[in-house]
This record gives C-alpha cells, structure tokens and sequence, in this order.
C-alpha cells in the first residue's frame, strides 16, 4: 500500500494568488464570499427544498450567464470601512444643510403652492426609495457573486438613507404646515394621485422579478435612473424656480450616490455583453422594461409646475444613460 500523500495546506487568499502580489484591501474582504454558489444546492437543505430550487431557477439557471461571476469588481473598489467613512461625511453634509435651513425658518418662506407641490409629489417619495432600497436588498441575496451582492448593499444603505431624509423633511413640513396633511396623507398620495401609478405599476412589477440579472436590469438600469431623472432632477429643477433651495441641494446629495450606483451598474453591463449570447436576452428585457420607464416619467414629471420640458428632458436623459451601457 502507498504511504498517503501529505497534504499542503492553501497559502493565504490562495484564490487570489495568480495577481502574484499581496490582495488589496477590496480583494481580501469583497472577493470569493458566497459559499452558495459552490454547486447546484445553494444551501444544506432538501435538494428540492423551496430555497434550493429558488436559487438554482433564478440565479444558476438565469438565461444571463458568464463562466465567472466572481471576476466582477467595482470600479469604486467599495469596502464597508470606506463606505461608513464616505458616508459620515456625506451625512454631516446633509445635517449641516437641514440644521441651517431650519435655523433660518426657511420652511415658513415657501409659497403655498409649493408646499402642496411638496406634499404631493415629494413626500410620498420616501415609498418610492422604500421600493428602491426593497430590490437592492433582494439583489444582495439572489446575485451570483459576492462582488456584486456588496454593490448592492451598499446601494440599498443608499436608499435607506433618502427614506430617513425624506422622512425628516415630511416631519419639519409637518410642524410649519399642519394644514397640508404631511404625515398624514402620504399613503393616499402614492396609492391615488395619478401622476404616481405609472412609478408604482414600475416598482412593484420590479419587485416582482424574480431571476437576478431581470431585477438588477428592472432596478438599476430601469427604475433607479427613472427616479434619478423625473424624481431627484425634475423635483431639485422645479424647487430651484420655487425658490426652494433646500430641496435642490438635497436632491444634489443624493444624486452623488447614484452616481456611484451607476458606475458599478456600467461596470456589470459591460461584463455581461462581453458575452455575445447575452445580448438579445438584454434587449428583450429592455423591450419589456423601458415602456415602463417611460410611461413613469411622463405621469410624473408633466405634474411638475415650471417645467414645460421636464418630460423631454428625463426622457433624454434616460436615453442617453441607457445609450452609454451599450443598450
């Protein structure tokens, strides 16, 4: 009998060892981290369990493939530690902002109008991010590698955050204006004004896909840049003319995250077209999302006063974004 073969153990981040240098900080603690894509049965289950047979219909078996999800990076090379550091700033940003506008009693200054605009077609928003934050969170579980679940998360902290601001505005509103029903009506906004159904039909449809490359298309290429142009833009263009500069510079803020939302989005689409194969599922998607965009940004913005080319514009906008991706 043979003596048995001594077995020599892995080196440290041995996954990583072909780069031939030591892993940067992103490699070590973003790369190679789902264990459940190690093979068909996701998790330690019944073979035919519900979550092993989610996993395997809506993410090994998705029609969107690549040989290794796992060469994904973000081009931001985005680490919790530096995400926390990033964002403590941006929020000190934002804090500074409400602290000053509330210390000069900016709220009492808005034309009455506006403060209906505001309490139609702004605070209701905070349902809107919810969805947003909703799907990126889904996106962190279903996606294929840890590289992209991490973008994700971050992506839905995002969210998170403009819900908690839009739900500090919808207070602030609240106390000056007790009359407009702030905090009160949000609701019934967002299930009955028309020019918010188009968005819902958009959102709850995206929370209802369930393969992970159709929700990463419904939500990142689809619906948050549609809340980028006609919510955060169209609303930040028309509180400029209203003379509401709180609300545009909050919508600044938060446009600087959706920057880098973008770019990982573009990073993700570039690596899923270097398939071939990949494409005329893309355009199908595209075909079937796009109508919804749109019609969500036509029902959205043609309500915003002041901006007879709101619409045009988003719309643009949108196009464009979508032209930069490839698609």
């Amino acid at each position: 009998m043979s003596e048995p073969t001594e077995l020599l153990p892995l080196k440290t981040w041995s996954h990583l060892a072909e780069n031939r240098r030591r892993p940067s900080e992103y490699e070590i603690v973003s790369t190679n981290l789902h264990w459940h894509t190690r093979g068909d049965q996701a998790f330690d289950i019944d073979d035919k369990g519900f979550m092993n047979e989610w996993y395997r219909e809506y993410r090994n078996e998705s029609p969107i493939t690549n040989e290794n999800w796992d060469s994904f990076r973000d081009p931001d090379e985005m680490i919790y530690r530096g995400y926390n550091i990033l964002q403590d700033g941006q929020e000190n940003y934002v804090l500074g902002l409400l602290d000053q506008f509330s210390e000069e009693e900016h709220d009492k200054g808005l034309d009455p109008e506006w403060i209906e605009i505001l309490a139609h077609f702004y605070t209701p928003g905070r349902y809107l991010m919810h969805c947003a934050q909703m799907a990126s969170a889904y996106l962190v579980h279903i996606s294929p590698a840890s590289t992209i679940s991490n973008c994700a998360a971050f992506q839905a902290a995002d969210c998170l955050r403009w819900v908690s601001h839009i739900s500090y505005r919808t207070k602030e509103l609240s106390i000056t204006h007790p009359s407009f029903g702030f905090a009160e009506k949000e609701r019934e906004h967002w299930e009955k004004n028309k020019s918010w159904q188009a968005f819902r039909e958009l959102m709850e449809r995206m929370l209802a896909a369930k393969d992970w490359a159709e929700s990463f298309l419904a939500l990142n290429i689809i619906a948050k840049p549609a809340i980028d142009e006609a919510f955060l833009r169209g609303l930040r263009n028309s509180g400029r003319r209203a003379n509401d500069t709180l609300i545009a510079l909050l919508a600044e803020a938060a446009l600087r995250d959706s920057e880098r939302s973008r770019r990982w989005t573009t990073s993700l689409v570039e690596m899923i077209l270097s398939d071939n194969s990949n494409r005329s599922q893309m355009e199908l998607l595209m075909d079937k999302w796009c109508p919804l965009a749109n019609s969500a940004i036509e029902n959205y913005c043609s309500s915003l006063p002041n901006q007879p080319g709101a619409v045009d514009l988003a719309m643009s906008n949108l196009k464009k974004f979508h032209s930069q991706l490839g698609l």
